[in-house]
């Protein structure tokens, strides 16, 4: 008894001593508590902060049957797990937290980390359809909005947002990003963060840079893909717009699957330490992507799990995602003394800085308030700001008949799988979002036009095959229709990661029917629905109206609506070029002029031996920044301030914008410059700047920008800025190609 007594008296003394420990301490500072934890922690439990879990569910009476989750639980309770992934809402996130703080050692808290990309439980459109919008600060609402509904769910940390620059339609992730545009990608990039993180308190969440770096580059637009760029095209294509959002204080940056010069990025030293850590003098901490450092034993860049480890927290990134090679080898490879203690520190020191940045040291359970969670997940106001979202989306491609707006219809036939399906509105990274609360474009026209005769004929399955049986009843329903709502393009489940396509074309079956509705003389209206550009040219050629509605989300069937009624005036652009044909691919408006160029339309025994395709122009079908309005604008009058300036001056750019239409519109105003002669070359065009400008109708306005000399420079292929002198052009137009240009020398 008196031994028990013992043995129980020194368990006391231990909890008083950690009870009154400096990490403990919440007056003193973070870097001081951290010190202070790291001195205490064994050098298991430090790699134990560096391992991240995917957890599913991990409590409740089910879990007792249940041995990975049993083996999970252990693993927390062993100090062996810094964060879990895909552990959700606040029952099960709290009851794992007290696990952590209560049942182990140290009292370390976790991070739950989740997929959050465009929405929690109130979806909004997908990145690719919000960066058409051209709308800065509607993107920072929508990412607070989606912070907001995650913390109260118990979440911490977001894999948001996507800062890949692509080209490639085929990629099933480019609805995941903002385009092919890096000056645009970039303030996205820091709207999205700043949406997401606030200022750390339980409204937002952590969020990650992903995926670092180059991954939009994927060759042949397939997933997990190599990648083979030049320095000089990452510096200046592709590493933008991750400085913008490192700029903007993300907390955290995620690896890419793709190697960079040979070296996988998990373990690029080049990429982690010298750039991002040395160069840009981010300070926060480096996640895998799912196994990825393990994958670099199936890029033969690790022979072995130690290895692959090794490589991965000596190039400075940090926590392990489910590959488990750091909880496997690394204690061994640090008491070894191949991976110095001081490294094993640093790592574990940033894990640890996001924890005390958030406040779990002093109230672990502050994200777990069950009411709350119930109080804000699609709360009311969180659904009109989607709706609003999605109206402001919508591409307006063609509309050279004015059929739209629709003038309140009686009679509408609507066409097409993609109307109905609930379980087409939503992507692969739909959060926690649920098919059963979207609204398809069926029940938005309905709820639209109550008193109207609305008639639905699916005519095209989900895969795509067209319904012939179907024929004789539209023809007689078109009898009687004012207008036909026909809905094509690619369904939900097919944007995301691992949706790579070799062909992005409508369906044949979608096409049949198309040309069935064309046949009954009455006008069509196509709605084309997809996660990605199409390759739209048949569609365009045929038909005189098209409204590409991406994918909206919650409230996307009321967004579609909103534009066809006229409620909403459609003022979104293209943020990637639209292909003509497959092999167009990749297609983008920043291109190089290359030896011997050429120009649409010039034709000729002298414009034989230059760079063209022999079938099909040049130029995409739409190109960047392009999209229609029911407004029609006119530009005129650019000028420039000074016809040269030297590299610490600015020039003011103007351009005199007027509706020229009886609608009140709003037009997004965009600035290009080319540097003429440079040396290494550049792009025939590059933004610059842009504005969303409200015009009344038949009103002018006058639209300036200040483009200061710092704008005309770029990179060398080591990341030094380069600003050369000489001749440019500068243009401001309604998209990349119509254009009004002027001339400005650096002198």
């Amino acid at each position: 008894m008196k031994k028990l007594t013992l043995s129980l008296s020194f368990a006391l003394l231990a909890i008083a001593s950690f009870a009154q420990s400096p990490y403990k301490n919440a007056s003193l500072s973070d870097e001081a508590r951290i010190a202070d934890l790291l001195s205490r922690m064994t050098v298991e439990e430090k790699v134990g902060q560096l391992n991240q879990v995917n957890g599913g569910v991990l409590t409740g009476p089910s879990v007792a049957n249940d041995p990975g989750a049993q083996g999970k639980i252990q693993l927390l309770k062993d100090g062996m797990v810094g964060s879990f992934l895909n552990v959700v809402g606040t029952e099960q996130t709290l009851a794992t937290q007290k696990i952590a703080v209560e049942q182990t050692r140290l009292g370390i808290p976790l991070l739950f980390a989740f997929d959050v990309i465009h929405g929690y439980k109130t979806v909004f459109p997908i990145p690719l359809a919000e960066a058409a919008s051209w709308d800065l600060a509607a993107a920072e609402k929508s990412a607070s909005i989606a912070a907001k509904e995650a913390s109260s769910a118990g979440l911490h940390w977001t894999f948001a947002p996507m800062m890949d620059m692509s080209r490639e339609p085929r990629w099933g992730r480019v609805m995941e990003g903002s385009g092919e545009d890096p000056y645009l990608q970039g303030k996205f990039a820091a709207a999205r963060v700043k949406g997401f993180q606030g200022n750390f308190d339980e409204n937002h969440v952590l969020a990650t840079i992903k995926h670092f770096a180059a991954y939009g580059a994927v060759e042949a637009g397939r997933e997990y893909n190599t990648v083979d760029v030049s320095r000089y095209a990452l510096w200046n294509y592709y590493l933008p717009s991750y400085k913008a959002a490192v700029d903007a204080g993300a907390a955290t940056v995620m690896n890419s699957f793709n190697f960079v010069d040979g070296v996988p990025a998990s373990g690029n030293d080049y990429l982690v330490n010298k750039v991002l850590r040395d160069k840009w003098g981010f300070d926060g901490m480096v996640v895998s992507d799912w196994a990825s450092f393990g994958e670099m034993m199936n890029h033969g860049y690790s022979k072995d799990a130690e290895q692959a480890a090794i490589q991965a927290i000596m190039a400075g990134s940090d926590m392990d995602m489910e590959a488990g090679v750091t909880r496997t080898t690394l204690v061994k490879s640090v008491k070894d003394g191949v991976v110095p203690m001081a490294v094993l520190d640093e790592a574990v020191s940033r894990v640890l800085a996001l924890k005390f940045k958030l406040g779990l040291f002093d109230n672990p359970y502050k994200y777990h308030d069950a009411a709350r969670e119930k109080a804000t997940l699609m709360a009311d106001a969180h659904l009109a700001e989607a709706r609003k979202a999605a109206g402001n989306t919508m591409t307006l491609l063609k509309n050279s008949d004015g059929v739209l707006p629709l003038n309140s219809p009686k009679n509408i036939l609507v066409l097409g799988h993609l109307a109905e399906s609930q379980d087409d509105v939503l992507d692969f990274w739909k959060g926690q979002g649920e098919h059963k609360y979207t609204v398809t474009i069926l029940e938005g026209i309905k709820a639209k036009y109550p008193k109207a005769n609305v008639t639905f004929i699916r005519s095209v399955s989900r895969e795509g095959d067209f319904d012939a049986s179907s024929v004789k009843e539209m023809k007689k329903a078109a009898k009687k229709a004012d207008v036909i709502i026909a809905t094509i393009g690619l369904f939900g489940d097919l944007a995301g990661e691992a949706r790579s396509l070799s062909d992005v074309s409508p369906s044949d079956g979608q096409m049949e029917m198309l040309a069935n509705a064309k046949a009954t003389g009455k006008p069509v209206v196509v709605l084309v629905q997809a996660g990605r550009p199409m390759i739209m040219t048949d569609v365009v050629k045929d038909f005189n109206t098209v409204l590409y509605t991406w994918i909206g989300g919650t409230q996307h069937g009321h967004g579609v609506v909103d534009v066809l009624s006229g409620d909403v005036n459609p003022s979104a652009k293209t943020v990637m070029s639209f292909p003509v044909a497959m092999g167009q691919i990749p297609v983008y408006y920043n291109h190089y002029n290359g030896s011997r160029p050429h120009v649409d339309g010039n034709e000729g025994p002298e414009h034989f031996w230059v760079s063209r395709y022999r079938d099909i122009p040049n130029e995409p079908l739409y190109p960047f920044g392009y999209g229609l309005s029911y407004s029609s604008y006119e530009y005129s009058g650019l000028k420039i301030s000074k016809s040269s300036i030297n590299q610490n001056e600015s020039v003011t750019v103007s351009v005199n914008i007027k509706n020229t239409s009886g609608v009140d519109g709003t037009e997004i105003v965009q600035l290009y410059i080319r540097d003429l002669v440079s040396q290494p070359v550049r792009p025939v065009k590059e933004l610059k700047d842009f504005a969303r400008v409200e015009i009344a109708a038949g009103k002018s306005k006058t639209v300036t920008f200040e483009l200061p000399a710092t704008k005309l420079s770029f990179f060398d292929q080591d990341g030094n800025v380069l600003l050369q002198k000489g001749a440019f052009k500068v243009f401001v137009g309604t998209n990349s190609r119509d254009v009004l240009a002027g001339d400005l020398e650096l002198r």
